[in-house]
Formats: C-alpha cells, sequence, structure tokens
C-alpha cells in the first residue's frame, strides 16, 4: 500500500523527530517509523470502519421514516439499501475485519453520533435522493458507496474525524483512497486478503525504509563530510534541519539504494521539499544534489544497477 514517497516522509518525520530530541536513541527512532507505518494501515482500518458505520445508519433512517404519521413520498418508498446489500453485508460479517476493528477499538474512539451526522447530510444529496428513488443493481451500489467516500472526504467532520485520530491523513490520503476503492469494489468477501493485501510490503517498508533510516543514522557523520564540501559559501549549520535531512536521505539513496535512479531520487527530494519545507528550499536542495550526484560520479562513488539509472 505504500509508496517510495510515503515511507521517505516516513523517514523524514522521524529522523527530525530524533533531531529536535537529542534523548532520542537510533533504537527509539526506529522503533517511531516502524509505529508510523503500522499507523498507516491502521488508518485505512479506521477509514473503512466509519464508511461502514455511516452506511449502518441507513438502518435507522429506515426506522424512523416508518414511524413517521405524515411520511413523505420519500418516505413511503425508503429502503435501507445502501446498508442492505451483499457488498456492506459481506463487510459486516467479514470477521477477520471485524478482529482488526475491535482490537484497535475503534468502537471506543468515536462518538456514534457524528456518523448519524455525515449520514444525514449525505441523505440530502441528490445522488443518494435518486438512488433510494429506483430500481438499482450491484453496479448502482458500489457507485453510491464511491459517491458516499467521495462526499466524506470533502466533509469537514469526516475530516476532522479522521485527523483527529491520525495526523498522517495528509501524507497518507491518496494511497488510503486508493485502497479503500479496491476494497470497495472487491467486496462481498469474506477474505481476510480483501484487507491484508493493502498492508504494507517488506520489500518498501524494510528493504527500502528501514535501510534509508538505519544508514541515514548509523552514517551521519559521513554523509555531513561528503556534504560540506559542496556547500560552498554556506556553513552546514546554517542549513535548515529540514533541508539537511533531506539532503542526506538522497545522498544515502545515491550511495546505498543501487537500484533507484540518482535522477529520481534528486527528482523525489526536491518535490517533498515544495510540501514539507521552505519556499526557497527547492532550488537550494536542487542545486545542492545536483552537484552531489556530479560530485559521486567523477569519484565513481555512484553505483548504480542496470544501464542508465545514474542518468535516467
Amino acid at each position: 500500500m505504500l509508496s517510495r514517497r510515503n515511507v521517505r516522509v516516513k523517514v523524514m518525520q522521524v529522523l527530525y523527530a530524533g533531531n529536535r530530541d537529542e534523548s532520542m536513541s537510533n533504537d527509539e527512532v526506529m522503533k517511531e517509523y516502524w509505529k508510523k507505518i503500522e499507523d498507516s494501515f491502521e488508518l485505512l482500518l479506521f477509514s473503512l470502519y466509519c464508511i461502514m458505520q455511516i452506511v449502518r445508519s441507513a438502518s435507522d433512517d429506515y426506522e424512523k421514516r416508518k414511524s413517521k404519521h405524515l411520511p413523505t413520498e420519500l418516505d413511503k418508498i425508503f429502503t435501507p439499501k445502501l446498508w442492505d446489500n451483499s457488498m456492506i453485508q459481506g463487510l459486516a460479517r467479514n470477521g477477520f475485519i471485524n478482529q482488526k476493528f475491535e482490537k484497535c477499538g475503534f468502537a471506543q474512539k468515536v462518538d456514534k453520533d457524528l456518523f448519524k451526522t455525515i449520514y444525514n447530510e449525505f441523505a440530502r444529496q441528490e445522488p443518494y435522493i435518486e438512488f433510494i428513488s429506483k430500481p438499482t443493481t450491484d453496479d448502482d451500489t458500489l457507485e453510491m458507496l464511491l459517491e458516499l467516500f467521495r462526499f466524506c472526504r470533502k466533509n469537514e467532520i469526516f475530516t476532522e474525524l479522521i485527523e483527529d485520530q491520525y495526523s498522517n491523513w495528509e501524507d497518507d490520503k491518496s494511497l488510503i483512497i486508493g485502497a479503500i476503492k479496491k476494497v470497495l469494489k472487491s467486496l462481498p468477501s469474506d477474505d481476510k486478503k480483501v484487507i491484508m493485501e493493502h498492508y504494507p510490503d517488506s520489500e518498501t517498508t524494510k528493504d527500502y525504509g528501514e535501510l534509508l533510516l538505519s544508514k541515514s543514522l548509523s552514517e551521519d557523520k559521513a554523509l555531513l563530510s561528503l556534504v560540506e564540501p559542496v556547500l560552498q559559501n554556506w556553513d552546514a549549520e546554517r542549513v535548515a534541519v529540514l533541508d539537511m535531512i533531506m539532503i542526506k536521505m538522497a545522498l544515502t539513496e545515491f550511495l546505498y539504494c543501487p537500484t533507484i535512479p540518482a535522477k529520481v531520487t534528486l527528482n523525489e527530494y526536491v518535490e517533498l521539499s515544495k510540501t514539507y519545507s521552505t519556499s526557497k528550499s527547492k532550488e537550494f536542495i536542487n542545486g545542492i544534489l545536483d552537484r552531489m550526484m556530479q560530485d559521486l560520479k567523477s569519484k565513481n562513488l555512484l553505483i548504480k544497477e542496470g544501464r542508465g539509472l545514474i542518468d535516467d
């Protein structure tokens, strides 16, 4: 589920935390990294849990409409089919996923009235009213579940609910969205693979991420000794902490990740700087990394596997 970019962000964040808190040992920094990896998967589970609870409110809505003394035409034809369908019921009966929900304690984390509030806002949307008002197929139900998820991502209550529990929502949002869509499209299913296939893979998190972090920590002084001559008129202590962390991380990739093209590494950290550092960081990091790349090439220290990985 996690991409290298997501992993870079998490490594960057824990390196920054370690820099700010000198009492943190390297082992503690590594432990914090793995916690962030687990938090990403838990965020996926929590997002899925929220969707299921919002949809469950359709059943309460149905009971409420049935009890009206003066029902509207919509009340008369209303059915809880957003909840009472094979896809959502398959999810509700998936023992493995529900065990995960319970283990994470989701039911105790959220006021259930928030789910009802979000549902009630969604129930006033024209696509949902049309869905209720006509015969529908499984494809229609899937599209409505996807529409609900789109609505939730724009809903202030839902966004605050997610962000209150998981600070990594903004960092991981695009991958969570993609994973949720895949899960919904794979329903109904009682197989644990429906969710576990989205568990962060070891190739990305361990072979790449753990290596990136461990080398950035253990080789910190050696990395700085390579960076300082390239800074030219800049004193290393004057470089923004986050910028120096990203430069050292990129240098670690240059030296210890032979399958990642050097220019890919350069471009990725320039992109990260746009989001996570200052307005001037993009040009600064681009210039430093370009000079570092050329310097390492001239010293035959930039060893990449496969043709073209240095320059492509």
